[in-house]
């Protein structure tokens, strides 16, 4: 069923999504290896503001374009 809302050139662009994840799993991974194993809190917690607007970034792709 068309969604009346929507017109034909208004389809979601998906390009951005698999950077978001790699973007998430990577500043996560750092934020893990920069808090706890060199100790480093303040790179660490960049990192993990990084990955949490990531992960609130995919949120509203998905709430948006499903």
């Amino acid at each position: 069923m068309n969604d009346p809302h929507r017109t034909a050139g208004s389809t979601p662009d998906r390009r951005l999504r698999p950077l978001l994840w790699l973007v998430l799993f990577g500043s996560a991974a750092a934020n893990v290896v920069l808090s706890n194993v060199l100790g480093n809190l303040w790179a660490g917690a960049a990192f993990g503001l990084l990955a949490l607007l990531c992960g609130v970034a995919l949120t509203v792709d998905h709430y948006r374009n499903r």
